[in-house]
């Protein structure tokens, strides 16, 4: 008799919301994850009210069909939050997304179990923990989530380089006069000097990344999105591109990826190895910092400190890191003019974003090197099929190992955002559902 049961590694959203999804379909599942509050992840455990969402409250329900889920909530529990196109604080959207977990599980008794554990091994369809505990299944979803950034300084718990800026206290020896380094200038740098101003820092900090590019704002009000023309979807690369400076200047910039989004993952999947490659290697960050846009009252702070010389944002690589007692020295190359002298500070923060390598990962390096997995041709990931399965190495399809948000990244580029997210949890669940189903009978 099948148990038709589905262990999932990471509690985070992508973990949580399929816990829940299955429940609704009838199917029981198994959260793991190191800590006890499941459904927040590092995302949405922020504590401070100023972490905003970067997308719209209207387009953060956690339910596929239900856009308005996350509204009504903020409606009926917060009513003193802006509203449908306003950016509500993290903190808030986690609370929600614990609350539909809890919901789910009160209408759908035992089909919901909650591990505190760390995975450390996957054995056929069952996960192995530290403590040596067994959880037994049909099927396993790695949901495990963002990496903590590993580039600055590698393992680093210690010293004057806080390698992991999200773990519990990082920030809290940090002097409200002390000037600090930012290696890495996307949004974890935006909120790390959000946090560390709320929390009555007056220093100075230089942020420093390999081009220098910040995250772009929303504007106050939605972009109306512009279908994207036959030439932006199917042309060679550099064609494309300039189609897309055509439309920018025509309609705006921001207009012209809001008709991106619906097909991103579309044209992803179309694309060959080659286009891929060309487009991770020139276009990605100037991606990201249009794609992964922040409030606009957000941007409107990070401007206030630049204008009064308080962050400095400068393009460059990291040569070398030296810390003492007294502080960090970051001696570094410029992306172009002379050589600039060393930056100096009390503190160095990573924000580098997430660092890992699927072949050297205590859960995926086995897979890897048994053959079960493989990783894509660009090493971006684990290499998936369209519904989120695992290939081997072979290229055949593995029903008991599926991958959901952001390690799946090499298969749907696009699966770090809620709108994104929510849609895979859909497909997830329909094929672990049909899955199970065939397994029965």
């Amino acid at each position: 008799m099948t148990r038709r049961h589905i262990a999932i590694i990471g509690g985070g959203f992508s973990g949580a919301m399929l816990a829940a999804r299955l429940a609704e379909s009838g199917i029981a599942s198994t959260i793991i994850d190191r800590g006890s509050d499941i459904g927040l992840g590092v995302a949405y455990s922020t504590p401070f009210d100023g972490h905003l969402l970067n997308v719209r409250s209207n387009r953060m329900s956690a339910v596929e069909g239900q856009p308005d889920d996350f509204v009504q909530w903020l409606a009926a529990h917060h009513t003193d939050q802006a509203g449908p196109e306003g950016f509500a604080p993290r903190r808030l959207y986690g609370l929600y997304v614990q609350d539909r977990l809890t919901s789910v599980e009160t209408a759908h008794p035992g089909k919901i179990t909650r591990v505190t554990g760390k995975a450390v091994a996957i054995e056929g369809a069952s996960v192995r923990l530290a403590d040596g505990r067994i959880v037994e299944a049909d099927a396993v979803v790695l949901a495990t989530g963002n990496p903590a950034p590993q580039t600055a300084a590698p393992g680093e718990v210690e010293g004057r380089v806080i390698g992991d800026p999200w773990a519990a206290g990082a920030l809290d020896r940090i002097g409200d006069e002390d000037d600090v380094i930012v290696v890495g200038t996307g949004l974890t740098m935006v909120d790390m000097v959000l946090w560390l101003m709320a929390r009555g820092w007056r220093g100075k900090a230089v942020a420093l990344s390999r081009r220098g590019l910040k995250p772009r704002a929303h504007e106050a009000m939605p972009d109306a999105p512009v279908t994207p023309t036959g030439m932006l979807k199917l042309a060679p690369a550099s064609r494309r591109l300039a189609e897309a400076r055509r439309m920018a200047g025509e309609s705006g910039w921001r207009s012209v990826m809001e008709g991106l989004r619906p097909v991103t993952a579309d044209l992803w999947a179309a694309a060959d190895s080659d286009l891929r490659a060309r487009f991770v290697r020139h276009l990605r960050p100037w991606w990201d910092v249009h794609r992964h846009r922040i409030a606009d009252t957000i941007a409107a702070s990070l401007e206030a400190l630049e204008t009064e010389g308080r962050l400095t944002i400068v393009a460059g690589r990291v040569k070398r890191i030296d810390q003492d007692e007294t502080g960090v020295t970051l001696d570094w190359r410029p992306r172009r003019g002379p050589e600039q002298p060393p930056v100096t500070g009390r503190w160095l923060i990573d924000c580098t974003g997430p660092g890992h390598d699927p072949a050297r990962d205590a859960l995926t390096g086995p897979l890897i090197a048994a053959g079960r997995a493989r990783l894509d041709e660009l090493r971006l990931g684990l290499d998936l099929d369209a519904r989120g399965r695992v290939l081997d190495a072979d290229g055949t399809t593995d029903d008991r190992l599926l991958v959901l948000g952001p390690p799946a990244r090499a298969a749907f580029w696009e699966t770090i955002a809620v709108p994104d997210i929510r849609k895979r949890i859909e497909d997830v669940a329909s094929t672990l559902g049909a899955t199970t189903e065939e397994t029965a009978a």
